[in-house]
């Protein structure tokens, strides 16, 4: 009965040899050991010594286990073909082998764990044979056999529950291990966009897109408007002008719309953003402190006092209060007035006071006459003291010709004689002479005044007696 099945383990082996061994010697283990012995251990399943198997501990009925389970790790992931278990057989007991592993299941994994895994096969109700294969055209790192019996479970007929041994002598898993290829030899690859590279041994089909891409081959993008894993993802709509997101990760190659921000174009813009990818800022003048249109920045509830235009980003300019709606008054100096609440900044015009200058002055009447008088006044005063001094000038020069020393002796000292200067080599006239006609006693009224020794002196003349000076001819 040995020769028998190592005949047909053999046989089902030739069908795969254009495939590669992926399990041949490599780490395995198993959910509890039967005893201590070498020959029982998982790896017994992977040395390609039909003698020895792996063998657990019992399960079923009176058996502390009800399940077990057997995992080889084939080091990496890689395209699965076939999965080929050469069950143990004792002669004359084939029956009894066979409805103690009917039942199993058959899984492939990525991770190691049977939840998540992909269930590859599934014995029942038959009794399985003891040189069992499979065609599992899957992809992963982990083949998983596993079998269970619980108390209070009908199971089919044959089924072994009463210490039920499951006995693997050998498991062989054939495949290809050159990643990112198919085909019975191995040599033609898989579709780039196949979700880790792998693909159906036998027709190449992806068994999975990778992100953003769908069809068997994966070689179609997602529909517009979706992305992601199986194109089951939809974008958020936001991208700028209307387009639409990647269709690999969801993003706004372009930038975001108006309003919006994120590499996603998920996030609306801050209360102080707008505009597109929300750089711009608002102003700040909103009216009281209400929040800018995040998509145009405009203050759509009016501006605070003092600013207008949309975004009220502007101060009122000859103008003041809300949206700049109230003119400063005309009577301020340049119609400039406080922004806010229209007081001149400068002063009014005449005529009129008042921190807006809109009061006009009820005196102005009454006082313009005086300010008038007061004027004439002013200049008929100026208009005297200017003909005073031009007619102290004519004065000034022909009673002095022009010499200020004569003219100061005259003010300060009015009782000496003034004398002027006269041309040289020209004879005195006391007809013509004004300084002789003043010495004349019958002319000169300060004569009888005078004291002759004195003025005498002051000529520098010798003195002469009076009687001589009449009769003296010049």
């Amino acid at each position: 009965m040995e020769y028998k099945n190592l005949f047909f383990y053999l046989a089902g082996l030739s069908l795969a040899l254009s495939y590669d061994d992926l399990s041949f010697n490599t780490h395995a283990t198993q959910s509890h050991t039967y005893s201590d012995w070498n020959l029982f251990y998982a790896s017994s399943a992977v040395d390609r010594n039909t003698s020895t198997c792996m063998r657990p501990r019992e399960i079923g009925r009176n058996s502390q286990e009800k399940t077990v389970w057997w995992k080889v790790d084939l080091g990496g992931v890689y395209n699965i073909y076939s999965i080929n278990i050469l069950f143990k057989n004792y002669d004359g007991f084939e029956d009894r082998q066979r409805g103690r592993v009917a039942g199993f299941s058959l899984y492939v994994s990525t991770t190691g764990n049977i939840h998540g895994s992909f269930l590859c096969y599934k014995d029942g109700p038959q009794l399985p044979p003891l040189n069992f294969t499979t065609t599992c055209t899957e992809h992963g790192r982990y083949v998983i056999f596993y079998n269970e019996r619980f108390d209070g479970v009908s199971y089919p007929e044959g089924y072994a529950i009463i210490n039920v041994f499951n006995e693997l002598c050998e498991v062989v898993i054939q495949g290809c291990k050159k990643l990112n290829v198919y085909g019975s030899n191995c040599d033609i690859s898989c579709p780039i966009n196949c979700k880790d590279n792998t693909c159906n041994i036998l027709n190449g089909n992806c068994f999975g897109c990778k992100s953003g891409w769908r069809g068997l081959s994966c070689n179609s993008k997602c529909s517009q408007g979706l992305y992601g894993d199986n194109c089951s993802q939809l974008c958020v709509g936001h991208c700028r002008d209307g387009i639409t997101c990647d269709h690999v990760n969801g993003q706004c190659e372009g930038g975001c719309d108006t309003g919006w921000t994120g590499s996603m174009c998920k996030r609306q813009c801050d209360d102080d953003n707008y505009g597109y990818n929300c750089v711009n800022n608002c102003s700040g003048h909103c009216l009281n402190g209400s929040l800018c249109n995040k998509q145009t920045g405009h203050c759509d509830k009016g501006c605070d006092p003092g600013y207008t235009n949309r975004k009220c980003n502007r101060e009122c300019v000859k103008s003041y209060g809300k949206n700049c709606q109230y003119p400063c008054s005309q009577h301020c100096i340049n119609q400039t007035c406080d922004r806010f609440t229209g007081k001149c900044l400068s002063w009014c015009q005449e005529g009129f006071y008042g921190e807006m200058c809109n009061q006009e002055s009820q005196q102005r009447e009454d006082v313009t006459p005086w300010i008038v008088a007061f004027a004439i006044v002013l200049f008929i005063v100026v208009l005297i003291i200017t003909g005073g001094l031009v007619c102290f000038w004519i004065l000034y020069k022909k009673l002095f010709d022009g010499n200020i020393r004569l003219c100061w002796k005259f003010l300060y000292k009015p009782n000496k004689i003034i004398t002027t200067p006269t041309s040289d080599n020209k004879e005195a006239n006391p007809n013509s002479n004004s300084n002789y006609q003043e010495l004349n006693p019958h002319t000169c009224t300060n004569y009888a005044e005078l004291k002759p020794s004195n003025i005498y002196q002051e000529l520098k003349l010798p003195y002469v007696d009076e009687n001589q000076y009449q009769n003296t001819t010049l």
